[in-house]
């Protein structure tokens, strides 16, 4: 869960409850919001879970389950993490009408790097940890999809690890997608040999430096699809628009806008809190796309009509749905080149799209 839905989780839970069945937390929303998560469960875990569930197991199992387990300062060994249990997936479930899906995978977890608005370093550590990478490919080359989504908070944390990455995915002709990856000429080439298919890259000003970072991906058949953060404190209305009218001056592929969030345990929540500019705590609208705060150049209504204005303004002459058709279509053409194309997706396109992709 996120913290948009916590208090859905919380009613969820009290109902089961209330029909005397046990009910244990964790996750991202649980250690955000342990503390108010507490009074809706018989126990909440708080940490990754490999090598920890068999103690919590045999504690419900003996009657004596503990009300909070609490693994956040220890990490398990990065070694235990295996391959998620995809025998157990339906079929279909990488299509969604009609579109074939991304499967999800991760080969590191952790981030070296602290961003103000991010929590990944509160719930995941501040120490990048790759897994073996023996067993990164050996899951990898059993994932029956060829599209993938790399969920890794971040790719761009060790150039050695990377490329290393990237060299033993090319026979695997998998297609995939991806936070930021090195802006490095040699990883960049390995990457789209690798098969990188898109890309989430962080626009946070119009400078050249962007500018040519996009024209890089570009340069090498790699789509970007930009993650706009609005509403921070050396933002300005002006800024604001003038940043809408360079996503489409360097022919960004797709546009994420979100609002600036404080969420718990960030340096964002830290900040906003000590000087009394969070004026609503309402979790159902911490969602990134409704204002919870006072900006500092910006009034919160204002700030909201421009959230809605970059949306529409991106969008006005290709719709996302068409934006995402042109990717759609990138990727099939190469897994046409290299024989990983399904037959049925030109029908399953056709069906969505009203055309062919391929």
């Amino acid at each position: 869960m996120l913290t948009t839905q916590v208090k859905r989780g919380w009613a969820i839970a009290d109902e089961y409850r209330r029909r005397g069945i046990k009910v244990i937390f964790g996750g991202i929303a649980t250690m955000l919001h342990a503390e108010e998560t507490i009074a809706h469960a018989d126990s909440v875990f708080l940490g990754e879970a490999e090598t920890r569930m068999e103690q919590v197991i045999s504690d419900w199992k003996k009657g004596e389950l503990k009300q909070v387990y609490n693994f956040m300062l220890k990490h398990p060994p990065i070694e235990s993490i295996g391959p998620a249990r995809r025998d157990l997936y339906t079929k279909d479930l990488y299509n969604h009408k009609g579109v074939q899906m991304v499967d999800l995978f991760h080969a590191s977890r952790g981030c070296r790097f602290s961003c103000y608005p991010c929590a990944v370093s509160y719930l995941g550590g501040r120490s990048f940890r790759p897994r073996p990478m023996n067993k990164v490919i050996e899951e990898l080359a059993g994932i029956e999809n060829n599209r993938l989504f790399i969920v890794d908070n971040s790719l761009a944390q060790d150039k050695k690890w990377e490329m290393e990455l990237f060299r033993e995915m090319i026979p695997l002709k998998k297609k995939w997608v991806s936070h930021t990856i090195e802006d490095d000429r040699e990883v960049l080439e390995l990457a789209a040999q690798a098969g990188a298919w898109y890309v989430y890259q962080a626009i946070f000003d119009t400078s050249d430096f962007i500018k040519e970072r996009v024209k890089r991906y570009h340069d090498h058949g790699i789509g970007v699809e930009g993650t706009i953060l609005l509403g921070l404190d050396n933002q300005t209305e002006d800024d604001i628009k003038r940043l809408i009218d360079f996503l489409l001056e360097i022919k960004l592929d797709l546009a994420e806008f979100t609002v600036m969030t404080p969420f718990p345990h960030t340096k964002a929540w830290d900040d906003y809190m000590r000087q009394g500019r969070i004026f609503d705590r309402d979790w159902n609208h911490f969602n990134a796309g409704q204002v919870v705060f006072t900006p500092k150049n910006i009034k919160p209504e204002r700030l909201q009509e421009l959230y809605e204005y970059a949306w529409k303004t991106f969008y006005q002459d290709e719709s996302q749905e068409e934006k995402m058709f042109h990717l759609l279509s990138a990727v099939a053409e190469r897994e046409i080149e290299d024989g990983t194309y399904r037959s049925r997706n030109r029908r399953l396109a056709r069906k969505s799209f009203g055309k062919d992709i391929g």
